[in-house]
């Protein structure tokens, strides 16, 4: 049996992906600070132009942020780490940086377009998958021993 069809892998996944989510975009947040007064000092030094980059300063490393981390070696922002769970492909393979950008957007553009009521998909869905899970054939697992 594969370890992704076995129950336990999902006990309390939905718990672990909201605190997760707090915990990443509280970092995310954090990292903007410094980036926003490089482009502060960025904007006096070209008469303004650079402030142009302040609409988007959240979004880019919001994407840079889900790239190295998600798409990374241990398949899990830091949130995610803390958590204990990770990203999987249902067809066993790894999760580049392409693909974890795609389901951090995906993800916001679902919630935008149909509202957070999207994120009730996951309490009908044997493996606790959200829309955009799918859509590109991933699911969250426990990480640690289950």
């Amino acid at each position: 049996m594969n370890s992704l069809d076995t129950p336990r892998a999902y006990s309390g996944v939905r718990t672990r992906r909201m605190l997760s989510f707090v915990f990443d975009y509280t970092l995310v947040l954090i990292l903007s600070v410094p980036a926003a007064i490089v482009v502060f000092l960025l904007g006096i030094v070209s008469f303004g132009l650079a402030w142009g980059l302040y609409a988007v300063l959240l979004p880019v490393i919001a994407i840079l942020y889900l790239a190295f981390t998600l798409g990374g070696a241990k398949q899990a922002t830091p949130g995610m780490r803390m958590a204990g769970v990770r990203i999987a492909r249902l067809d066993g393979g790894r999760i580049d940086p392409t693909l974890a950008v795609l389901h951090g957007v995906l993800f916001w553009a679902a919630n935008a377009v149909l509202t957070p009521f999207v994120l009730l998909v996951g309490l009908f869905t044997r493996r606790k998958q959200l829309l955009h899970d799918l859509l590109l054939g991933t699911v969250i697992v426990r990480d640690r021993e289950f």
